[in-house]
């Protein structure tokens, strides 16, 4: 999560923005969103750029004897194909125009608020709460 990252800047769009969330799902999108509208930021949603795939290994030496073709039971030889590449997931960079703003400080510095008018706590941040109870100190909700 980027609770626990540094201030990070990037251009999204051609626009210099404050870096919420990288790697972030479709639903979290929408969460971070609606929350950083709320609280009247522009934010600024791309998508993550596709991870560069690994070089394929080369291939190992054969043996005298030895072929690139598989026999089963039966006597039939088989060709070994390689399997396809998994699809990437789609995920998206989330970044506020606010150059400002940092996530780590507003949450901790309890700078935003939900739409009920809660404080946003780090569990509703997180999005393992659905209400933010902003009565209970943050300190007490760190798990040992």
């Amino acid at each position: 999560m980027a609770i626990n990252k540094n201030h990070e800047f990037e251009d999204l769009d051609n626009i210099k923005c404050s870096i919420v969330e990288k790697n972030a799902t479709a639903n979290r999108v929408q969460f971070l969103k609606d929350l950083l509208t709320y609280n009247k930021y522009q934010v600024v949603v791309v998508a993550s750029p596709t991870p560069k795939a690994a070089a394929a290994p080369a291939p190992a030496p054969v043996a005298d004897g030895e072929a690139a073709k598989t026999a089963d039971e039966s006597g039939k030889v088989a060709e070994v194909h390689p399997s396809p590449e998994p699809v990437a997931p789609s995920t998206f960079t989330i970044g506020v125009t606010d150059l400002r703003f940092n996530p780590t400080n507003a949450v901790f510095g309890r700078s935003l608020h939900t739409p009920d008018g809660h404080v946003v706590t780090l569990s509703y941040w997180n999005q393992e709460d659905i209400v933010s109870d902003d009565t209970v100190p943050y300190f007490v909700h760190i798990k040992k």
